[in-house]
């Protein structure tokens, strides 16, 4: 049975106001495609715009002003996705950064493979940031819950 690809986001979809969207990126091709089919089998299919290519590209296109922003990417670009999206984030607006305790290893000082060395930079950097408030909640890999002040 393949995976419902796109679940978090019709989750997400379930919150949404009638006039409301999400907008979606995926850099791969097929996957893209993949869960943009179970997109248009939801009630949701109208207010979910789908994006295809590298996000670090992407996002300085996109010229609106969003209420959440859920990072689930490269963890290598966490870092840079979270200030690329700041600006972009209504005041006391979300940002949910999934995957943050990566099984447990950013409190491994033995782990120093680069996605681990760039999720504890990550970490360490919105802990410090006065611009948010932080909630990390431990559950599965880590969740990280951000408020623009």
């Amino acid at each position: 049975m393949e995976p419902l690809l796109g679940y978090a986001t019709l989750c997400l979809a379930e919150g949404l106001a009638l006039d409301g969207t999400i907008t979606t990126i995926d850099v791969n091709e097929e996957i893209a495609s993949r869960t943009k089919a179970h997109f248009s089998k939801s009630r949701f299919n109208h207010q979910i715009i789908t994006k295809t290519g590298d996000a670090l590209k992407i996002i300085p296109k996109l010229e609106a002003y969003w209420d959440l922003v859920f990072i689930d990417a490269d963890k290598e670009n966490y870092l840079t996705y979270y200030e690329m999206v700041l600006p972009k984030l209504k005041p006391r607006g979300f940002i949910i950064v999934d995957n943050v305790l990566w099984d447990g290893k950013v409190i491994d000082e033995n782990e120093t493979d680069k996605k681990t060395k760039s999720l504890k930079l990550f970490n360490n950097f919105v802990h410090q940031d006065t611009r948010v408030d932080n909630l990390l909640l431990p559950i599965r890999d880590g969740l990280m819950i951000l408020r623009k002040k």
